[in-house]
């Protein structure tokens, strides 16, 4: 399975699904909305690995095993949450778990005003990564994470609406997104990510043949120019503007620099990785394309599209058996994963599996199909002249796997062959793309007109097109000897001497106000000099003026959990919990053996 695969991190979560409580199923869109938000938020975090929503929505609706969850997704803590609307409030609930032990390490409740949604969906996502930067370790948190563009509460609800549409990725539903899109743009427009989501949803219909191609094309251009000029921020608008010049223009240096500009704002998109995986792939960077699906497939382990993905680079380099295992797992998420279940097919072909891929085939494909692949496979296998069929041929050239096309190459009508590839290249039709490395298409590979078509569109790529900047290397600032003396003694004396430990609601970023210090530089303190994260320091505190305490003859009548409260312990379960962590015994039997 996919889930065995995972690799668990310390500073890694995955927010499930909010729960719509407003006890009507129109809220849906609402509940969904908070959630990605709060995702896209948190995935602005250098060095905190964020699930992707694809594997995150993969829950919805689910019960919920935390542990089995963490272990599915490699991460080692979950955000659970639910929204309620009602009339003009709101109120969102929410806590933070580890995956390993189902530890609950933080939750609260917030009731505000509808309006306020905005200011509440960066306090919870701040809050969220506040508290695993306190149990976990460093990482530098901004001021703010939210990615909302708009303070419109009406233009925002309608851009959720759209968003929640356009996520079926179906045709009716779609057309459904645009409208909401655009009538969310009416409400607020200087809001750009309505703008920009139109113009992906015309590339995506352009793409898909699903009204005319260059009326589509020009469409999405126009869109995606306005929301960028609105906003030059917008990733999504980079990668819609990357997926225009990739997939619907094969422009595929073009399509390279709008992913660099996407990732220059979200560098954890996993689409836009995906996107630059295919990319390399189309232009024969195998290795690079590989790269690119290992770093998606560890913040989006579920998703059945980037299996496919890994697994069409090994088939294009004649690993079939590597290849069929991705797909594999491609299809236990989604058995009816369409290009999956082609190149499963092509797979057991090209591996001599007859009865395999004959079955496997039978399972979803027409008699018609079945009879070209079954020729298919006579030619390639027994070298068999076939009688050709001009019926089982279709026109259609959007197809999603070209068996037919397949079929007349194996027929050896290399002339009417050519001639369909030299059509399928000038219309840019999209499942054609890497037809440079189709191993259905090594007979055309030696003649004159595939070797010219090769040239024209990727005689300009070299090892050199697709080279990137290095990275900026942003040096925080290391501590002089002096600065890291006087800081560790105010918090020496702060919770030592001023027993601050005590407060149960002391957080890093309340200490850092104390102690008149920016809490990213406080974090860092705490992790590099000190060795330790916060929520270790002050429990150590705590844990030392419990056993201080317990053991004073004038407390023998308070109970031991009237002590660890004493001593600011904010739960009996984080205090048991951390006790025999350290101690290696429960409190009881530490007080019998010091007694």
């Amino acid at each position: 399975m996919p889930s065995q695969t995972s690799i668990v991190t310390e500073k890694s979560l995955v927010v499930l699904p909010f729960k719509n409580m407003s006890g009507d199923d129109s809220y849906e869109y609402f509940s969904d909305g908070i959630t990605e938000e709060i995702i896209n938020a948190l995935s602005k975090i250098d060095g905190l690995k964020v699930t992707a929503r694809t594997s995150a929505f993969a829950f919805k609706g689910k019960p919920t095993d935390i542990r089995l969850i963490g272990n599915e997704l490699g991460v080692t803590n979950a955000v659970e949450g639910s929204v309620r609307v009602f009339k003009e409030q709101i109120r969102i609930t929410t806590q933070l778990t580890r995956t390993d032990n189902g530890f609950l390490l933080w939750s609260d409740k917030f009731d505000r005003k509808l309006d306020d949604v905005f200011e509440l969906q960066d306090e919870v996502s701040l809050l969220i990564a506040d508290k695993i930067r306190e149990n976990f370790g460093h990482i530098e948190i901004d001021e703010t994470l939210s990615t909302v563009q708009t303070e419109n509460l009406s233009a925002y609800q309608l851009y959720l609406k759209g968003r929640y549409y356009q996520l079926t990725w179906n045709l009716p539903n779609i057309e459904k997104a645009i409208s909401f899109y655009k009538k969310a743009a009416e409400f607020d427009s200087s809001y750009a990510e309505p703008v920009v989501a139109i113009g992906w949803c015309y590339g995506i219909n352009a793409s898909w043949g699903y009204m005319d191609r260059n009326e589509g094309l020009e469409l999405a251009k126009h869109y995606l120019v306005k929301g960028l000029e609105m906003n030059p921020d917008s990733y999504t608008g980079h990668f819609a503007k990357a997926t225009i010049h990739f997939w619907g223009n094969w422009q595929f240096e073009e399509g390279f620099q709008d992913l660099q500009n996407c990732f220059k704002v979200n560098p954890h998109f996993s689409e836009g990785i995906e996107a630059l995986a295919e990319l390399y792939t189309a232009t024969g960077f195998f290795e690079k394309a590989l790269e690119q699906t290992e770093q998606i497939l560890k913040i989006n382990p579920l998703s059945p599209n980037h299996y496919y993905t890994k697994g069409n680079i090994h088939y294009l380099q004649g690993d079939y058996e590597t290849a069929l295992d991705s797909f594999e797992n491609s299809l236990r998420l989604d058995n009816s994963f369409s290009l999956s279940r082609h190149l499963k097919v092509a797979c057991l072909l090209f591996q001599g599996e007859r009865e395999a891929m004959y079955s496997y085939a039978k399972s979803f494909l027409s008699d018609n199909y079945l009879k070209m692949i079954e020729a298919i496979y006579d030619a390639i296998h027994h070298q068999e002249i076939l009688e050709y069929d001009a019926k089982l041929v279709s026109e259609d050239l959007n197809l999603m796997v070209l068996w037919d096309y397949y079929y007349l190459i194996h027929c050896q009508k290399m002339k009417d062959a050519l001639h369909r590839l030299e059509i399928m290249v000038e219309q840019r039709i999209g499942q054609i793309i890497n037809f440079q490395f189709d191993p259905f298409l090594k007979p055309l590979r030696k003649t004159k007109g595939f070797k010219d078509l090769k040239n024209s569109v990727f005689g300009e790529i070299n090892s050199t097109t697709f080279s990137t900047e290095a990275p900026k290397t942003y040096n925080i600032p290391s501590f002089t000897q002096k600065e890291s003396d006087e800081l560790k003694n105010a918090l020496d004396k702060f919770l030592g001497r001023e027993q601050a430990f005590l407060r149960s609601d002391l957080s890093l970023r309340s200490l850092s106000e104390e102690l008149t210090i920016h809490p990213n530089r406080l974090s860092k303190f705490i992790n590099d000099y000190l060795q330790t994260n916060f929520t270790e320091l002050v429990n150590g505190k705590r844990l030392e003026h419990f056993q201080k305490i317990a053991l004073l003859p004038e407390n023998r009548h308070l109970t031991l959990l009237g002590l660890a409260y004493e001593s600011g312990f904010s739960s009996k379960t984080v205090f048991n919990t951390y006790f025999k962590k350290v101690a290696g015994m429960t409190p009881k039997q530490w007080l019998k053996n010091n007694s």
